[in-house]
């Protein structure tokens, strides 16, 4: 494909992440967000604006191939942060730990610190509002559990705190910035952070109205389905559910020890551990959105400081939560080390090898990972990563759990869709739980399948 890619090429390709950048500036166009038949957000609205987007959609949607990558924008935008060895990117200082005081650790899904950062920019007077994900407050009336929001005062922040594993999108909070004049600081996952900086980049408004960037570490985004079949496997309806914890923290279990607990409508919680859901291995794709298979950044390379979970021990079997927190802005690094010396933190100074280990999982699937799939693909709009094709350096087995993991991601979407139609519930948690049995085999040799891969000697 020759010429430059519109919003439609892009989702035809399966390269759409559902950001809403494009859609936020659609102008007289009046394009929107709208959920997909899998429960995907994608962009609707005139076929002629769908050809070509925004004008400079080319350059500013974060899975075009003219846009710049991850590593040419952190350069440009953190020329002082010296780039490290270990795949995580560039960054000034990078630590382990958590949120001291008052309860932001409680309240958070990790140890607090985005929260925390957050409303820390808020009270110091270095922003007006922060555009964050929070809880839909008439889910059944608005169609979704979560959207994104502007809050303006440290309250309403930390309402946004915990995961969300659901479709989001940027459009109404990037026309609410370009709208209303201020000092904004943004929150979002990586595709999203990058999209910000494109923008940022291009756009004289939003570069002097979105002063920070708040980055979270991220596996994969799910589809809106993942909610429903969370719901189907507790036996509720999903109408009656009226909020959705996918983190529930308890004192009696480690912090990786994932329950979903969902609040209904008569006041009810019910909840269930992941495990014992047919498609609770984060690791096996399930619902994940097809851009994430062509995604290189884990870490949030391009936000001015980004916080993920540390997902080696002692802290995964912390069950109050430890966040890992690298920090690329020098006004942002000194917000922190002034709480650190006031007693408000609790951080200990980490290497990139220690970044990299805590996400090792991830970032395997967004190196060799990448770079096999890479190798297969033929058709659509062409990925430009960071990491090369290659069909060849993963070892056997390798290959096959990046397979099994590529086709669990498609067919989940496809055997739910046939699930909701023919209304058996069944059909679905049969199909998910035979691709569990066979990823756990590739990945754990679990099983009697597993000794069969094992015996065939597949490394």
């Amino acid at each position: 494909m020759n010429a430059a890619p519109g919003p439609a090429d892009i989702v035809r390709s399966g390269l759409c992440i559902g950001c809403g950048s494009c859609a936020g500036r659609s102008g007289a166009a009046a394009a929107s967000m709208q959920f997909d038949a899998h429960g995907l957000l994608r962009p609707a609205g005139p076929s002629e604006w769908l050809r070509h987007g925004p004008e400079d959609f080319a350059s500013t949607c974060p899975f075009s191939p003219a846009a710049l990558d991850e590593d040419r924008l952190a350069a440009e935008l953190f020329p002082q942060a010296p780039q490290r060895s270990a795949g995580v990117g560039r960054f000034e200082a990078a630590y382990v730990g958590h949120v001291a005081e008052q309860d932001f650790r409680l309240r958070g899904s990790s140890g607090g610190m985005v929260s925390w950062v957050a409303t820390e920019l808020l009270r110091k007077g270095m922003i007006d509002a922060v555009a964050h994900v929070v809880a839909a407050e008439q889910p059944d009336r608005e169609g979704r559990f979560f959207r994104y929001r502007i809050s303006r005062s440290a309250r309403d922040v930390r309402a946004g705190a915990q995961s969300r594993y659901y479709p989001v999108e940027m459009s109404e909070v990037l026309e609410a910035i370009a709208a209303e004049p201020g000092r904004y600081a943004v929150v979002g996952i990586p595709c999203f952070i990058k999209a910000v900086q494109l923008l940022r980049r291009k756009d004289p408004l939003f570069r002097e109205r979105i002063r920070y960037t708040l980055g979270l570490f991220c596996g994969h985004m799910k589809s809106a389905r993942f909610v429903e079949s969370l719901a189907r496997q507790m036996e509720v309806e999903l109408h009656e559910v009226a909020g959705v914890e996918f983190r529930h923290k308890a004192p009696e279990r480690p912090a990786n020890w994932y329950n979903a607990r969902f609040t209904l409508r008569d006041g009810r919680t019910v909840s269930q551990d992941w495990w014992h859901l047919a498609d609770g291995d984060w690791g096996a794709g399930f619902f994940m959105a097809p851009a994430c298979n062509f995604c290189d950044d884990v870490v949030a390379e391009t936000a001015d400081v980004s916080f993920g979970d540390a997902w080696v021990e002692p802290y995964s079997s912390d069950w109050q939560g430890t966040n890992v927190v690298m920090v690329r802005s020098p006004a942002v690094a000194q917000l922190i080390d002034d709480a650190l010396a006031a007693g408000r933190l609790r951080l200990e100074v980490v290497d990139d090898g220690f970044v990299a280990q805590t996400q090792a999982a991830g970032l395997r699937q967004r190196r060799e990972g990448l770079a096999y799939r890479l190798a297969r693909r033929s058709s659509g709009v062409p990925p430009r990563k960071r990491v090369a094709p290659d069909a060849r350096s993963p070892a056997a087995r390798r290959k096959l759990i990046y397979l099994t993991r590529r086709a669990i991601s498609t067919w989940s979407h496809r055997m739910f869709r046939l699930s909701r139609a023919t209304g058996s519930t069944a059909l679905y948690l049969r199909w998910a739980r035979v691709a569990t049995l066979l990823y756990h085999a590739l990945t754990y040799h679990r099983g009697p399948l597993g000794q069969i891969v094992r015996r065939l000697g597949l490394r």
